[in-house]
């Protein structure tokens, strides 16, 4: 099959986090697989976590993954307006890529016409480049209060004029609640343009829901596309929340402060797949538990989050636990942290000042308006035993650090070095986030923390056989749309 009877197809859903990226990445290595060039879009996205583009930009993580679905190159065009937030209600706004401004929501809200101008380019662009493009909307579209200028859900389907799909997570409970309910909050021509439910996270004998299924398609007068399996075990780029962890009892403890606006917990994917890593993310209120290493991660609002991390007392806890031998890397905006002190100067993420670090490091850091993007690559350099480690990672970060902790670094990437180590070897800094995805990194960084193991983990392959996973789960519903499609037609 080369042909596909939509060019361009939506999925919403009911809820956050109902499973729409997981839908639209299915379809892309559905489609894939059978000849058709397809791309993800996602016309809006509101999301700590992204990637580096292959033109330089920085888009949502969940599409560069879904792109990996669809075996094309993450592109700028695959999410146009991202939305990085900075408090509870201000956000950094990327268009094509690129930082535009810091807005609260009501400017924001006034700016959509804008945005959506930035939407219909890209996904226009698309639709001269491939064959069909697979889009998923954001939140729900039942959100009255964003209805006015709506550019993520039906305000964009309206546009473009496309079909949708609505998704419903079954493991919520409430699902045939959540799906007539939405409908009931939509306009006449916003319901008609739904052709069908897919109901997401299935346990258990399909026969016992088919009388639910029957009730709600008599209701809606429209189909039930799928009923698609819960699938344990998955390793897929979080869209943005941080997923829950198993503990591994007796593992090497890896503890990860999880202040509020901590961006890119995605780096730890491969600690949590490790199976000799017992990962904890901590959050406010906690006692920071022992730990052989502690890990900071990246943070949208670096000044803000470590005023954050010192009210919970955890500094004296980094330092005991460094006191007793452990081992801390700072990744990002984490690394700022270890230094002296973080200035800004513009206000880039919030009001004007001077933050004090936890003098780790002997270094400080300044907030620049400028923000560097870049896919790069490289050695590890921070112990002996770990040269010539290959390391590759991308950075995304505002602000430049210097100092002296500088002159030992951690990496050497494009024949520069990277990062910085101290000088009783404890500790880490870097910009480099994915630094755990090469296994050869994260094995030497594991080493160098003290755990002896013969474990690897490899994270593209894992990541490609969960898309495979889901595309064979979804398969059904790639038959339902083939034939709805073409009575359609």
């Amino acid at each position: 099959m080369s042909t596909f009877p939509y060019s361009t197809l939506m999925v919403q859903g009911t809820t956050s986090d109902a499973g729409k990226s997981t839908v639209v990445a299915a379809l892309c290595r559905l489609l894939r697989r059978r000849g058709v060039r397809v791309a993800p879009f996602k016309p809006q996205n509101m999301a700590l976590n992204s990637a580096v583009t292959s033109d330089g930009g920085e888009i949502g993580r969940a599409q560069a993954l879904q792109a990996i679905a669809a075996g094309i190159a993450p592109h700028t065009d695959l999410n146009p307006v991202l939305l990085k937030p900075s408090s509870d209600t201000g956000a950094q706004v990327i268009i094509h890529g690129r930082v535009r401004a810091d807005m609260n929501a009501r400017d924001y809200h006034q700016y959509k016409s804008v945005a959506m101008g930035a939407v219909l380019e890209s996904h226009a662009r698309l639709l001269a480049q491939y064959d069909t493009v697979i889009v998923e909307g954001a939140g729900s579209p039942a959100e009255i209060n964003l209805r006015d200028r709506d550019i993520a859900n039906m305000g964009f389907a309206e546009r473009v004029d496309c079909p949708v799909v609505l998704v419903a997570d079954i493991d919520r409970g409430g699902v045939f609640a959540h799906i007539v309910g939405t409908l009931a909050c939509l306009s006449p021509s916003e319901r008609d343009r739904i052709i069908g439910f897919v109901i997401n996270r299935f346990r258990g004998d399909v026969k016992l829901l088919e009388p639910g299924l029957d009730w709600l398609e008599r209701q809606t007068g429209k189909p039930v596309l799928a009923v698609l399996p819960y699938l344990h075990g998955l390793y897929l780029d979080a869209e943005d929340a941080v997923q829950a962890v198993t503990p591994r009892a007796g593992g090497f403890r890896v503890v990860v402060p999880s202040y509020p606006r901590m961006s890119n917990h995605t780096d730890f994917d491969p600690l949590r797949a490790h199976p000799d890593v017992d990962l904890r993310f901590v959050r406010a209120g906690e006692t920071l538990p022992g730990a052989d290493l502690i890990v900071l991660p990246g943070s949208k609002n670096t000044r803000g989050d470590l005023a954050w991390l010192m009210q919970q007392g955890w500094q004296e806890q980094i330092r005991r636990h460094l006191r007793y031998g452990g081992k801390v890397i700072g990744v990002c905006g984490g690394f700022q942290m270890l230094g002296r002190h973080v200035d800004d100067p513009h206000g880039v993420e919030a009001a004007a000042g001077r933050s004090a670090g936890l003098g780790l490091l002997d270094l400080q850091t300044t907030l620049t308006r400028d923000k560097r993007l870049a896919q790069v690559s490289g050695n590890c350099v921070f112990a002996a035993a770990a040269i010539g480690a290959t390391v590759r990672g991308y950075e995304i970060h505002m602000g430049v650090s210097e100092g002296a902790a500088l002159a030992r670094s951690a990496f050497e990437i494009d024949g520069r070095g990277e990062g910085a180590c101290s000088d009783d070897g404890q500790i880490i800094g870097t910009y480099l986030h994915g630094l755990f995805d090469d296994a050869p990194a994260c094995a030497a960084l594991l080493r160098w923390a003290k755990l002896h193991s013969d474990a690897a983990v490899d994270s593209a392959a894992l990541r490609d056989a969960s898309l495979d996973r889901i595309a064979d789960a979804a398969e059904p519903l790639l038959m339902q749309l083939l034939e709805t499609g073409l009575a359609r037609t």
